[in-house]
């Protein structure tokens, strides 16, 4: 690398070499930083924390089968029951802590006033986790 020279022939010629000076000083002012830095990313405070086994405990509601068949008929848990017990039975159900689960089957040909009577009786009871269960469409 010659910056002056005191022949004539190549003293007028542009420099063809790359300046590495500035590349250099940009990779140690990186290096100085990752080094600093590195250790302040793997701080850590060690605890001894107490080891215990446990099992949450989920308590998983009850579930009613609620039926209603094509005469009208009111199936508690495939057992038949009046409007009047099911009705006793909802009461008894809401003040249930967690509330139960009403599964409500209803024939398709069943009377309407029927399935409306029995929803009107479980929301009165304050059961709110009601659902209808139907099977799926044959094709």
């Amino acid at each position: 690398m010659a910056f002056a020279s005191f022949d004539g022939k190549g003293g007028s010629a542009p420099m063809s070499d790359i300046n590495m000076v500035p590349l250099i000083d940009v990779m140690l002012v990186l290096l100085v930083i990752f080094i600093v830095t590195a250790p302040l990313l793997t701080h850590a405070v060690k605890l001894d924390l107490p080891k215990v086994s446990s099992t949450p405990n989920q308590l998983r509601p009850d579930k009613i089968e609620f039926a209603i068949d094509a005469a009208g008929q009111r199936l508690w848990n495939g057992e038949p029951v009046s409007r009047n017990e099911a009705s006793r039975r909802f009461q008894l159900e809401g003040k249930k802590q967690p509330q139960p689960e009403v599964h409500l089957r209803a024939d398709h040909t069943a009377a309407y006033g029927t399935v409306a009577q029995t929803l009107a009786d479980a929301s009165k009871a304050g059961l709110s986790k009601i659902g209808f269960v139907s099977e799926p469409e044959q094709r």
